[in-house]
């Protein structure tokens, strides 16, 4: 009996010593990881809002939240550099930062490159129109007018219906557009929609959620190839925060809406 005991006793030793090994050895993985020591080095624009920008002179922002969030729940400290969006992915190339969170879509070229997050926003195609418009899909849309940025997803997506694409500046102009006829439409996202709406009057106007003809985008954290435990880490962290409801508050909070799902 007292063998069976000893023999019990040294495989549940074992067993400790592998899970101690196993924990010790991931956490030294996300240590080599990491470009600062108890640090998740972020990069991001921090000129987008409600993404990251500056109030005050201080930086703040849905992915600015997200990011401390995250850092705290891995047991690190956020730090984060502020970087122009053309530099931004080649700085993650470089080794600048241990991660971009700056409202990167998930794209399959992307994917070739680079590490992905399990995606914190799907991003909803919209189709904003007057009230009473008779455009109620994309498949309603051909031969019409549209407003549209040049080189944007959302002109990619017009021209592949059929539409005509009229070039704006940006979203506010785009929605005036409609409201003086000079075209009948255009096509962005659900949370740019929302965003908009919190602060400023859309009266005789109404959005059509399309993701049910265009895909939505999946919006995620975008790490190195190398950077496989942190990547794990990070998305252990995303999970408990989506589980706790921070995420989807953070969510509320910057857009007045669920864009998580």
């Amino acid at each position: 009996m007292k063998i069976f005991k000893k023999i019990a006793l040294m495989t549940a030793a074992l067993a400790l010593g592998t899970v101690i090994g196993t924990t010790i050895s991931h956490a030294d993985s996300v240590k080599s990881e990491l470009k600062t020591p108890d640090t998740l080095t972020i990069g991001l624009e921090g000129t987008y809002a409600p993404f990251s920008y500056r109030k005050d002179g201080k930086l703040q922002g849905f992915e600015v939240e997200l990011g401390k969030a995250v850092a705290k729940k891995m047991g690190l400290k956020a730090k984060f550099v502020p970087t122009k969006w053309d530099s931004l992915i080649a700085g993650l190339g470089a080794k600048k930062f241990d991660v971009v969170m700056n409202n990167i879509a998930q794209t399959p070229e992307r994917e070739k490159k680079y590490l992905f997050s399990n995606p914190y926003i799907s991003s909803h195609f919209v189709m904003i129109v007057k009230e009473n418009s008779s455009l109620k899909t994309l498949k309603s849309i051909k031969g019409h007018k549209f407003a549209a940025g040049v080189g944007t997803n959302n002109a990619t997506l017009v021209k592949k219906y059929g539409g005509i694409t009229v070039d704006d500046s940006d979203f506010a102009s785009g929605l005036d557009m409609i409201k003086q006829g000079r075209v009948e439409g255009m096509i962005n996202s659900r949370e740019a929609w929302y965003v908009y709406a919190k602060k400023h009057s859309t009266k005789g106007l109404k959005m059509i959620d399309v993701s049910s003809e265009a895909k939505p985008v999946k919006v995620a954290a975008m790490f190195n190839k190398n950077s496989s435990a942190l990547q794990k880490q990070y998305n252990q962290a995303l999970q408990e925060l989506q589980k706790d409801g921070t995420l989807q508050k953070l969510s509320q909070k910057y857009f007045g809406a669920d864009i998580t799902k």
